[in-house]
């Protein structure tokens, strides 16, 4: 071979090397991004009750809806958007609309087809009690619900929610009373 022919497969190889080369450091000048303080997710945990109660011991909802606050429940509320919708003939999403939904009966959104799990409750209504048990974990208080979310441990947060619920009406039920 003559030296014309080592030329081409030389300019071939560093060509090529400063393609590969040249191609990594565009890359990274066009797909910079900040990196985080810490790689990876928070997970919220539900803080363990210290002060006051035994363990094992719950607050009537009638005490804890005392205090409440529907605008902090329709903060909170904003997690369960992702399913649920709240206007008035709101359309039911992955779970069924939310409108006036404290009294109604279980399972008898308009048009939502509810799991197998919610047969046994249909003879029930949404009391204050029963939103209580649910939202605090609805797959122990419906066995084989269909719903995802893993509950809210937080009393004070839940009570919260729960008067937002009770304030999606165009007649509010009244609070059960504080015992």
């Amino acid at each position: 071979m003559d030296s014309f022919e080592w030329n081409k497969i030389f300019g071939a190889v560093l060509g090529t090397a400063l393609g590969v080369f040249g191609l990594g450091v565009l890359s990274d000048a066009i797909f910079h991004g900040e990196q985080p303080e810490k790689p990876g997710f928070l997970i919220e945990v539900a803080e363990a009750e210290t002060g006051g109660e035994a363990a094992g011991e719950k607050k009537p909802i009638g005490v804890l809806l005392v205090s409440a606050d529907a605008t902090k429940g329709a903060a909170a509320a904003k997690a369960c958007a992702a399913c649920h919708k709240f206007e008035k003939g709101g359309a039911n999403g992955t779970g069924p609309a939310l409108w006036d939904v404290v009294e109604r009966p279980i399972g008898a959104a308009a048009g939502f087809k509810y799991s197998e799990a919610f047969g046994a409750l249909k003879d029930k209504k949404w009391t204050y009690e029963e939103l209580n048990a649910f939202i605090t974990n609805p797959k122990a208080h419906v066995k084989g619900t269909a719903m995802a979310y893993s509950g809210l441990k937080n009393d004070a947060k839940r009570a919260d929610l729960i008067a937002y619920l009770a304030s999606l009406s165009d007649a509010p039920k009244p609070f059960p009373p504080a015992q």
